[in-house]
């Protein structure tokens, strides 16, 4: 059962759909009965959504509900119910802030069905890397750690304005930005259209390489779009490049839609992880298989 949530208020509806919860956790009941059979999910569009809609075929979790929302959304229900020792399981992913703000474990998947270990690439449109090489120069030598981005999306889940905290890691990081820059030259007002899916982490990496693009003379558009717009945004030429391909797993009904359509020119992040998450008092759940009992 599919249970969508979308609109004013849905932090507050998210809240509702826990409402049969206790309000704390209960070591001898089951998970399914501590969370009502609710899963806390974000944009309808996402990746991490439609394997988490093949997770629940794949457990055999009959009549639980996959609530979706948006990743503010779900942080939000998350803060709320942790503040609370209150039973929660949301879809989370790393890197992510929530994961730095509170104690938190992934589900063992035996299944594999959030797949194993992903990488973050930078795709951009076909022909692209002909018309600019000096930007693909620098598209591609972007490389950082999760630590490194958490520095960003922690200032950003703080109050500071996404471009003001990009701005300040690249003061602070010189010597990192003259690794990503190394043999580009600057230019006067070469236009680039940077698409987006607005999570934490390609809101933290997008805006960083925006900054440093700036700084070298690109006119930089930044565009925020949903996972499947995005994709097409870059394999139509409508978007110039993004930072957002999650690989190989995420993202691989995209790319295998789009395959011929774009360039694919590095990698910024490996190591980066999805599947279904709890905060680490609740005791009796450590596997999805869980979930059945």
């Amino acid at each position: 059962m599919l249970k969508k949530i979308i609109g004013v208020g849905v932090t507050a509806a998210l809240a509702l759909s826990l409402a049969a919860c206790g309000s704390q956790t209960d070591g001898q009941a089951t998970a399914a009965s501590q969370v009502n059979k609710t899963i806390i999910g974000i944009d309808p569009g996402s990746g991490i959504m439609a394997l988490t809609d093949e997770a629940v075929k794949d457990y055999g979790l009959k009549d639980w509900n996959v609530v979706t929302a948006s990743s503010a959304a779900m942080t939000a229900t998350l803060k709320k119910s942790y503040d609370r020792k209150k039973p929660i399981i949301v879809t989370g992913w790393t890197p992510h802030w929530m994961f730095s703000r509170y104690k938190l474990k992934f589900l063992d998947d035996p299944k594999k069905t959030y797949g194993t270990a992903e990488q973050i690439h930078t795709i951009t449109r076909t022909g692209f890397s002909k018309e600019q090489p000096n930007a693909v120069k620098v598209l591609s030598q972007f490389k950082w750690t999760q630590d490194d981005m958490g520095e960003v999306m922690i200032a950003v889940e703080e109050g500071e304005k996404p471009a003001k905290a990009a701005a300040d890691y690249v003061k602070k990081h010189k010597d990192q930005v003259a690794q990503w820059t190394k043999g580009a030259h600057k230019v006067k007002g070469d236009k680039i259209n940077l698409a987006y899916v607005a999570w934490d982490s390609e809101i933290a990496s997008t805006n960083v390489v925006g900054k440093v693009l700036q700084d070298l003379g690109y006119d930089v558009k930044l565009t925020q779009v949903e996972a499947g717009p995005m994709w097409t945004a870059v394999a139509t030429g409508s978007a110039d490049a993004s930072l957002s391909a999650w690989l190989p797993n995420t993202h691989k009904a995209y790319a295998s839609k789009y395959k011929g359509k774009y360039e694919d020119v590095g990698t910024s992040l490996t190591g980066v992880k999805m599947g279904l998450v709890v905060p680490q008092y609740m005791k009796n759940v450590n596997s999805i298989e869980d979930l059945k009992k």
